[in-house]
C-alpha cells in the first residue's frame, strides 16, 4: 500500500495491515510502537535527526533529517498513510507540513495545545478540568504579580520543553521567585501552585478515528528526583477515584478529538480531590507495564486508533509493577543480568541506546504477580540485583 491523495475518503478509510504508519521522533516509544505495528503486519518508516536510534534499530525504513527540513517532512509524509508520534516536542511546522499529504494523528493542533504548559492548562480551565493553580510568568511583572496570586511555596516550569523535572525551580518563599527564574534564564514560564498531594496517578486514554475509546488505569507512580521510578497498576488505593479520573481523560480526549492515545497525569490531594497536572499526547512510560500485564499494550492500542481498527481490551491479566532503569544502573559497569532475570516472573526491556547517562531511562522491568504491592517489592529486588557489585548495593551518586 502507498501513499496517496489527500481526500476525505482516504482520511477516513481504515488503515489496514500491510500499510506503512509514519512515526515522528525515535526513542523507546517509537522503537516499542515499531515493535507493535510489525506484530500487526504493518511497517514502520521513522523520521527524526538521529541516527541508529531506538527506533531505527527496529523500524525497516528510517529517515534522518531536522525536524525544520520542509521538503523532507514532505517526502516522508508522502511514504506513508498515517504520522503520528513519539514525544510532544516535534516543531508545529513538521505536523502542519506533513499534514499536506497524509493525516497527522493525533493532529498537529493537539500537539500545540499540550506542548505548551500555558495553552494546556488554559484548555484545562476552558472545558472545567481541575488542575494545579497556575499563572502566566513571561516578564518580571508577570512574576511580581504571580507570586502573591499562587503563594508560597511554587514551582517555576518552562511554558515548553519541560520533561522528567526538566524546566523546573521551586522557590520557597516570595523572595527566592526571581532567583528561581533566573535558574530558568527567565524563560516563559508557569508558576504553579504548590500542592499537597497524599500520591500521583494517570490514565491512558485511546480514541479511534470512529470516536471508540479505551481506557487504562489509574496506575499508581511513584517519582524520584522528578523522574517515574515505579508504577503500578491495578492500584486498588485508587479505587474510590477510579472512575472520576477515567471520566476527566474522556473528556479531555474527546474536547481535544484526539485520534490517538493520550496520558493525563494527576495529583490526588489530600482532601481526596483529583487535579490534572500533565497531558502527554503519546504512550507513556506509566503504560509501558500494559506490554507484559493487559490483553492490548498501550502501544498496540496507539497503532489500533490511529488506522481506525477496533479498540483492544485494556483488561490485566494480573497486577503488575514496572520500574524504570536508568544510566545510574551501569554506572559500576554492566549490570548483571543474569541475576535479575533468575527470577522468572521478571520481563526485561532494554532500548537499544549506546551511552547509559545519570537520569537516562536505558529500559525498565517488569513483573507480574498476585498484588501490586508484591509485584513492585520483586521488581524493586530485580533492579537491586542488577547493582549488587556497586558498594553497599546502591547506585553511585553524581
Amino acid at each position: 500500500m502507498t501513499a496517496n491523495a489527500m481526500t476525505t475518503n482516504n482520511r477516513d478509510r481504515a488503515i489496514l495491515p500491510g500499510a506503512t504508519l509514519g512515526v515522528l521522533g525515535s526513542g523507546q516509544l517509537g522503537r516499542m510502537f515499531a515493535t507493535a505495528a510489525a506484530r500487526l503486519g504493518y511497517r514502520v518508516h521513522v523520521f527524526s535527526p538521529d541516527s541508529q536510534s531506538p527506533t531505527g534499530q527496529v523500524a525497516p525504513q528510517e529517515t534522518v533529517a531536522d525536524y525544520g527540513d520542509s521538503d523532507a517532512i514532505a517526502k516522508f509524509a508522502k511514504a506513508v498513510d498515517v504520522v503520528t508520534f513519539e514525544f510532544e516536542n516535534v516543531p508545529a511546522l513538521a505536523t502542519e507540513v506533513a499534514s499536506r499529504y497524509t493525516p497527522v494523528r493525533p493532529s498537529g493542533q493537539v500537539l500545540f495545545t499540550t506542548q505548551d504548559r500555558l495553552r494546556e492548562k488554559r484548555f484545562l480551565q476552558s472545558i472545567g478540568i481541575p488542575c494545579t493553580p497556575f499563572a502566566s510568568v513571561t516578564t518580571a511583572e508577570e512574576l511580581q504579580a504571580a507570586v502573591p496570586q499562587i503563594g508560597a511555596p511554587a514551582v517555576l516550569k518552562t511554558a515548553a520543553w519541560g520533561y522528567d523535572g526538566k524546566g523546573q525551580a521551586k522557590f520557597n518563599s516570595p523572595e527566592e521567585a526571581a532567583g528561581a527564574w533566573k535558574q530558568l534564564d527567565e524563560q516563559p514560564a508557569v508558576c504553579e501552585g504548590w500542592v499537597d498531594y497524599q500520591c500521583e496517578l494517570s490514565v491512558l486514554v485511546a480514541r479511534s478515528t470512529t470516536g471508540e475509546i479505551a481506557i487504562y488505569g489509574p496506575i499508581a507512580n511513584h517519582h524520584e528526583n522528578h523522574i517515574l521510578d515505579v508504577s503500578i497498576f491495578p492500584a486498588p488505593e485508587l479505587d474510590p477515584v477510579a472512575a472520576e479520573a477515567g471520566e476527566i481523560g474522556r473528556t479531555i480526549v474527546e474536547s481535544l478529538e484526539v485520534v490517538g492515545i493520550v496520558c493525563v497525569e494527576f495529583f490526588l490531594t489530600t482532601e481526596g480531590r483529583l487535579l490534572v497536572n500533565e497531558i502527554a499526547p503519546r504512550p507513556h512510560n506509566s503504560g509501558h507495564l500494559t506490554i507484559d500485564a493487559c490483553a492490548t499494550s498501550q502501544f498496540e492500542q496507539q497503532v489500533r486508533a490511529i488506522c481506525g481498527l477496533p479498540l483492544g481490551s485494556t483488561e490485566p491479566f494480573s497486577p503488575s509493577a514496572m520500574v524504570n532503569l536508568l544510566g545510574e544502573v551501569w554506572q559500576s559497569g554492566e549490570p548483571d543480568w543474569q541475576a535479575a532475570m533468575s527470577d522468572p516472573s521478571v520481563r526485561l526491556h532494554l532500548y537499544g541506546k549506546a551511552e547509559a547517562r545519570l537520569g537516562r531511562k536505558m529500559g525498565h522491568l517488569t513483573v507480574l504477580a498476585e498484588s501490586g504491592v508484591e509485584a513492585a517489592r520483586l521488581a524493586r529486588s530485580a533492579r537491586e540485583s542488577l547493582v549488587s557489585k556497586a558498594e553497599s548495593g546502591k547506585w553511585k551518586a553524581d
